[in-house]
């Protein structure tokens, strides 16, 4: 059983969240099983690589379709019509394996771009890297001290002198 959060009293106080609060709204009002289908992982392959794995047993490579935009990875699969109408004239006499059409999305941090995916033994590995720019870096500034300061000071005084 999920309860609805009500996110209204941190939207008033806080400035820049939009994003994470409309997120966070997004996953509690999700539908509880249309949310586990199919499974995934999502794992840490290095200080910025990630790797989302998805189960996807029953899908050949042409029928499943990644789109990366920008904060948005979206995965879509859906079984050719040739194959659906031939599963449908077989026998079952247990069907444990879904290849029903599904969407799943995957809200990226910023500058976290895919590098990559392979289908491999029923699975979809999506590999992921976070680039952040040279220009967002933190980098170190010099505190200059007051002697230097005041030397800096007089030598450009003399140069204007001069």
């Amino acid at each position: 059983m999920r309860t609805v959060f009500d996110f209204s009293p941190y939207r008033r106080s806080t400035v820049g969240f939009d994003r994470l609060f409309d997120t966070l709204e997004n996953l509690a009002q999700a539908d509880g099983n249309a949310g586990n289908y199919p499974p995934y992982d999502i794992e840490r392959t290095g200080p910025d690589a990630y790797r989302i794995t998805i189960a996807v047993a029953g899908f050949a490579e042409q029928e499943i379709e990644l789109t990366a935009q920008q904060n948005l990875l979206m995965v879509r699969a859906k079984k050719a019509d040739a194959e659906t109408s031939e599963s449908n004239a077989r026998d079952y006499l247990h069907r444990g394996i879904a290849t029903r059409a599904f969407e799943r999305r995957f809200q990226l941090a910023d500058h976290v771009e895919v590098r990559g995916a392979r289908l491999e033994h029923g699975l979809l590995a999506i590999d992921l890297v976070r680039e952040v720019p040279e220009a967002m870096k933190p980098r170190r500034i010099e505190i200059a001290n007051s002697n230097a300061a005041a030397l800096i000071d007089a030598t450009e005084t003399g140069r204007k002198a001069a």
